[in-house]
């Protein structure tokens, strides 16, 4: 299953930028409330008793099934905590937030949230989240918050004011028996469609752009050319290229490029029904997942371009007005144990990367973690960590979303 943290639509991330031009810049100082001042025996039982509210994308029955089957009879069993779901991402929980604290509410009915990227910008940029927390977390301890990857999400510095959940990249998905020498590069890809017209597409949603992001970097020279906050005078310049290799490369996509799939598991069952040769993934761990499940055949394999692909972490933040603050810092707790981040690892039940730095965990997990007996389909994550990049700042994926549409939807 591919690894889908929230995201906003176009709306939500045309919404960003107005944010950031109407209001104050976000705060770094540490929110006006003393949990995090306690020892956290005081936090544990703080928190007994209490109920979570957590707000997250719930489009995946076997993410939906890892959070209600395994994390929360544990909270329940452990702490005494109730977990319950809720249904929204992206621009859902900025309204929500931003609803609440309009109407001038001193408690929000949500207390933890799933975000990254440009929800996490939103919600910085109205001063909706609590924080710095994450040094509280004892299982913090396993994480190494100096990681670029991990440290910043689409170049902004966390901060301690969301903790780091999973971590994943893009990759590229083909049946190795049809094509056993797939293009890594730009150039190959376009020589392979030109030979074999029609078998190759991407989705216009959240994973296509990622693609794109990809791409983007690649025309601009590299993973420190666009590096840093957006610079419209850059994406100008960059993103006409990208352009014309993608309309270059489009008469020779599925159905000559006119449409493209709404999103990557529609471009899954294209591969599933011999369509198409390709897909792609958020998570580099799904071609695993999707071999167990018998949609991909066993010889699928997953693998990323030579000039790198993102490499994306997704995170748990708190609102800043939340009512079960103490509870909600021991389910994030709880999320980056050793426990709950191998049996998300495993591509029967997510797939998800984790967060964290294995080399910091006794030798049993470092062991568990190094050997994951259902990932055969995937490249090791040594392998491709060298052709990870990073997240460019939000700007640049509102202009992709908008310049995609201008440039090669309607061109």
């Amino acid at each position: 299953m591919a690894v889908l943290a929230p995201r906003p639509g176009l709306a939500a991330l045309l919404l960003a930028a107005s944010l950031g031009a109407g209001l104050s810049g976000c705060r770094s100082k540490p929110t006006s409330d003393d949990v995090t001042s306690r020892s956290w025996a005081e936090i544990e039982k703080a928190a007994r008793g209490q109920t979570v509210s957590w707000m997250m994308w719930q489009g995946d029955p076997l993410i939906n099934a890892y959070v209600q089957k395994w994390v929360a009879p544990r909270l329940l069993q452990s702490h005494g905590i109730t977990l319950q779901t809720v249904s929204g991402q992206g621009n859902v929980i900025v309204s929500a937030l931003m609803t609440e604290k309009e109407a001038g509410k001193a408690e929000s009915e949500i207390d933890l949230v799933w975000i990254n990227g440009e929800t996490f910008y939103q919600l910085r940029q109205i001063d909706a989240l609590f924080g710095p927390f994450t040094e509280t977390l004892p299982n913090s301890r396993g994480i190494d918050f100096e990681n670029p990857f991990i440290r910043f999400d689409f170049q902004q510095e966390v901060k301690g004011f969301e903790c780091p959940w999973g971590n994943v990249q893009l990759a590229i998905i083909c049946d190795a028996e049809r094509t056993p020498d797939p293009p890594r590069t730009r150039a190959a890809l376009l020589a392979w469609a030109r030979k074999n017209p029609g078998r190759f597409t991407f989705d216009n949603a959240f994973t296509g752009m990622t693609l794109l992001k990809s791409w983007l970097i690649d025309v601009a020279g590299g993973p420190q050319a666009l590096a840093g906050p957006f610079d419209g005078a850059r994406y100008a310049t960059h993103s006409a290229a990208l352009w014309a290799y993608v309309n270059e490369l489009k008469p020779y996509l599925w159905k000559r490029g006119e449409t493209f799939p709404t999103g990557v598991a529609q471009v899954h069952q294209l591969v599933a029904s011999g369509e198409v040769d390709f897909t792609l993934s958020n998570n580099d761990g799904e071609v695993d997942n999707k071999v167990l499940q018998g949609l991909f055949p066993d010889s699928a394999r997953a693998f990323v371009f030579e000039r790198g692909t993102i490499q994306n972490t997704h995170y748990v933040g708190i609102p800043r007005r939340a009512r079960h603050k103490a509870a909600a810092l021991v389910v994030a707790n709880l999320l980056i144990s050793p426990e709950a981040q191998y049996e998300k690892l495993k591509p029967s039940v997510w797939g998800d990367g984790t967060v964290l730095a294995t080399a910091r965990l006794p030798e049993k997990w470092r062991a568990k973690f190094e050997d994951v007996p259902e990932r055969k389909h995937a490249p090791k994550r040594s392998e491709i960590q060298p052709h990870a990049l990073m997240e460019l700042a939000p700007e640049y994926m509102i202009r992709l979303y908008k310049d995609f549409r201008k440039h090669v939807l309607e061109s």
